[in-house]
């Protein structure tokens, strides 16, 4: 089974178009971020116009403008801006409100990149508690879907797992009824571990699709870059006559384990195109090939 198509909105050119280009196919997932700018500012009036579009958000990264308005409104120092990334509580709450404001609403915000604070592994587990713990208000007030996390590297490093972070959430809901719905991670042709990992039954999206989670992928081309450095003998061997993009993208689509894979698709003819590429998945065995082919190199 290919996982669905959804929207990633991080420097598309567009993003309301490319929204609106997405939002006709119905049920569809767009995924933004206030550090995204003009892309999550422009969502609000497509997200209003299809109720069907299911939306994700997230906090932690913040643009310029906005880490000035915290700082007037009292949440951030001009020391923690520099960082350009905040997980207190307060900043959260703040920041979320914002982007309901600007979105109309949201079916999930994701804690963006936690593994950016810096902390040691337990410093940063109470702090993803107490941040989990103001979106479980959020949530639990019905003003959001649910919360997840969207990391590039932490269950790579081990900084997190997915039992601990439904540990968190737990202790966070002050009981097993708590609001964590989904993982967003890499998953691509060049962060293949998780691919290889969910062939062999084991990883964060096994755990995740275990215990009743959403699966995103994201960055399935590497920021574009699968265009080119994917050869043309890589892709006639992943899928026959498929050009590099496209074949990159199947394999990432096809990754067992996957419900959603994220892709910034700029224009119509892109967004179709993509469609086409991932509507017959590899099988486990053929991609477990294309896996072994890019482990020899």
């Amino acid at each position: 089974m290919t996982a669905s198509l959804g929207l990633g909105t991080y420097r598309v050119r567009a993003a309301e178009q490319a929204a609106r280009t997405a939002c006709a196919d119905g049920l569809v997932w767009i995924d933004t971020a206030p550090n995204y700018g003009d892309a999550h500012r422009l969502l609000g009036p497509v997200i209003a116009d299809h109720p069907r579009a299911m939306v994700a958000t997230k906090t932690g990264f913040f643009t310029k403008a906005e880490g000035e308005a915290a700082v007037t409104a009292g949440l951030l120092t001009p020391q923690q801006v520099a960082a350009g990334h905040s997980l207190r509580p307060a900043f959260t709450r703040w920041q979320t409100e914002r982007s309901l404001s600007v979105l109309g609403r949201a079916d999930l915000v994701f804690v963006h990149n936690p593994e950016h604070s810096q902390l040691d592994r337990a410093e940063l587990h109470e702090q993803l508690r107490d941040v989990f713990a103001v979106l479980e208000e959020f949530a639990t007030g019905g003003r959001i879907g649910g919360y997840g996390v969207a990391t590039w590297s932490g269950f790579h490093h081990g900084t997190f797992a997915v039992p601990e972070l439904l540990g968190l959430a737990k202790e966070a809901a002050g009981s097993g009824e708590h609001h964590l719905r989904a993982i967003q991670q890499p998953v691509s042709l060049v962060m293949i571990r998780p691919i290889t990992l969910a062939l062999d039954g084991r990883g964060a999206l096994v755990q995740a699709r275990a215990a009743g989670l959403l699966t995103f992928g994201s960055s399935p081309l590497h920021g574009g870059e699968l265009a080119t450095l994917a050869t043309p003998e890589l892709a006639e061997f992943i899928r026959r006559g498929a050009a590099p993009a496209a074949a990159s993208l199947l394999a990432a689509a096809s990754c067992p384990s996957l419900d959603v894979v994220l892709l910034s698709a700029s224009t119509a003819q892109h967004w179709n195109a993509a469609k086409d590429a991932i509507a017959s998945p590899l099988d486990p065995g053929q991609l477990r090939k294309v896996t072994d082919v890019l482990a020899q190199g």
